[in-house]
Parts: C-alpha cells; structure tokens; sequence
C-alpha cells in the first residue's frame, strides 16, 4: 500500500513538473515603484490577462527597475528575455516623431489625447515597428507632469534659471528646460531620489503619482503646478520576438491591454487629486506656474523640432488641430 501511494505522488509530482515545464511566462518589466500609476496599471493588466489566459501562459510582473531602466528594459524586449515594457519620455529617443508629446501643452487633456490616438499614434506606430521593430499594443498614461524643486517656486520660465534640473532621457525635454533657462541633466528614475537628497539635482518634473510613490516630497521644498506635458506610456513588444508567442495568447494578452486603458485613466484622475494632498501635506510648498508665460516661452522648442524632424510640423499641426 505504501509503495502505490509513494508511486502515485511520483506520479502527480511528474504531471506537476511537466505542466509547469510547459507553461509559458511573460515577463512585464517596468520603472514604476509600487503605489505609482504604472505599478497599479501593470498589476490591474496582469490580473486581466491572467483570468482571461487560464493554462495557456501566465504574466509575471517586475517593478521598480528590476529588471533594469527603461533603455535597458526595451533592450531586453529586443532580445526577449523581457517580453513587455512600459517606457513614456523615452520613446522619443527610440522614434523621433514621440518628440511631439515632448512639446510643452501640446496635450489639452484626455479627450484630446484620445483624438491623438485614433487620428495620429497609428501612424506612428508603424513607423516606429518598420524602423526599429517594437510594436505598440496599448496607449496608457504617466500623466500630466509638474515641477519640483529646493531653490524657489517656479511661477514663469525664467524662475528655472540655473536650477540644476533632472529629465528623463528625451532630448526635447532637455531642450524645453534649457530653453527656460534650467540646467536640465538626463537621469535614470531610479537614481533620482538621491540626486535630489545630496543636493546632485535641485529638482525634477514628473506627474504626481511618480512624485508621491517616489517619495520625492521628503527631499523636495517647492512643487508648482505646471502640467507643461501630458505624457502617454506605452505597452511595448519586439514583433521579432512576439511573433513566437501562440497566436491565441497573443490575442489575448493584445486585448487585455487594450481593455486596461479604461482603467488606467480613471485612476490616473483620481491620483491627480489624493496625491496632490499627499504632497502637500508632507510640508511642500505648492503654487500654480504663469501657463501664459511658459506656452510664451516655448516658441522655440517648437520651432526646432518642426525644423529637425522632417514629419515635425505637420505633427505639431494634426494634434494641435484635434485640441478643438
């Protein structure tokens, strides 16, 4: 009796192993820490996809840089040993025609962003899967972005002048801060909570919910309301490498993402609200920037993506026409 129930659980433990030698895993990798929009969008897409998969795969997800920043993640989607990140400013320097959302209030709000989507990003997407390979599946969000600071409120342009400045790695972003005078350094997320408590970096701009789940409020004194970009994120594949995974799972996973913009954009809405009090009550000093003044002062961001990108002005035209 003994050696039939030690060779039924031989058996079940073999069936075990087998089923789970065969099941396919897709790794997300992202920047976000947990408690930032990104965190809660990846969790709430992998829980779709996941109920929606059964057996056929299974979506794990990595945060917080884990599975390295965001140049270093899309790299390993290249590869495949990632198979989806989520990277935003970024994506201007895998395509140059994402410089657009890089160009100060160029995005009103989320109904124009949606008219951007269905009338310009599939354009974009094509160019950028026949130039570089990566493949859009979904239109997410990392918001609209605010500045931060230890040196003073920031209510016109020249407020930033030689405050040293951390952007993401776009190079219109730092242009845009240089054109205000700012002293704007390209830095890793991840590294930026330091940079601002040494004193590397006066300051930095990001949408409220990077700020808050950051925890960037414990090293900044001064938060003034900008909103000088609305930056999309994407969920991006390798086509060379997505192409391998089953087409049922692909179809799956594909609509799942779609499905999480809805969701997405609710909670980035309500982060606007509960993380500015959050902000605020930590001690940071808050003001609202002179929009007049910064629009006024963006003139030649403008000027030198249209004259550097051969699509730029037409970009600029088409999504600045779908704000009516």
């Amino acid at each position: 009796m003994k050696t039939l129930s030690k060779l039924i659980a031989l058996i079940v433990s073999v069936v075990f192993i087998s089923s789970s030698a065969f099941s396919l895993e897709l790794k997300f990798g992202h920047v976000g820490k947990p408690g930032s929009l990104f965190h809660e969008s990846v969790e709430h897409f992998a829980k779709l996809a996941n109920s929606r998969l059964g057996g056929k795969a299974k979506i794990t997800t990595f945060g917080s840089s884990q599975l390295g920043k965001d140049k270093q993640l899309l790299q390993k989607v290249k590869l495949g040993t990632v198979n989806f990140s989520l990277p935003s400013s970024v994506m201007s320097s895998v395509h140059d025609e994402f410089g657009v959302f890089d160009m100060p209030y160029m995005i009103k709000d989320r109904n124009h962003m949606a008219k951007v989507e269905k009338q310009v990003l599939p354009g974009i997407f094509k160019n950028l899967e026949s130039k570089t390979g990566y493949k859009v599946l979904a239109v997410w969000e990392n918001g609209f972005r605010q500045i931060t600071n230890n040196k003073r409120p920031i209510n016109t342009p020249s407020d930033l002048k030689g405050i040293k400045l951390r952007t993401p790695k776009s190079k219109w972003r730092v242009k845009m801060f240089q054109t205000y005078g700012a002293n704007p350094t390209p830095m890793a997320f991840s590294e930026v909570f330091t940079a601002l408590k040494t004193g590397t970096m006066d300051g930095q701009e990001n949408p409220y919910a990077q700020i808050a789940s950051a925890k960037f409020q414990e090293v900044q004194k001064y938060l003034s309301i900008s909103n000088h970009v609305y930056t999309p994120a994407y969920v991006v594949v390798h086509k060379d490498q997505w192409s391998k995974v089953p087409a049922d799972v692909r179809k799956i996973v594909e609509k799942a993402a779609q499905d999480t913009q809805g969701f997405v954009y609710k909670r980035a809405a309500e982060l606007e609200v509960s993380l500015l009090k959050v902000i605020k009550d930590a001690g940071v000093k808050v003001n609202t920037a002179n929009r007049d003044a910064f629009v006024k002062g963006s003139a030649a961001v403008y000027k030198q993506f249209g004259d550097e990108v051969p699509t730029g002005n037409a970009l600029i035209k088409k999504v600045s026409g779908l704000a009516k």
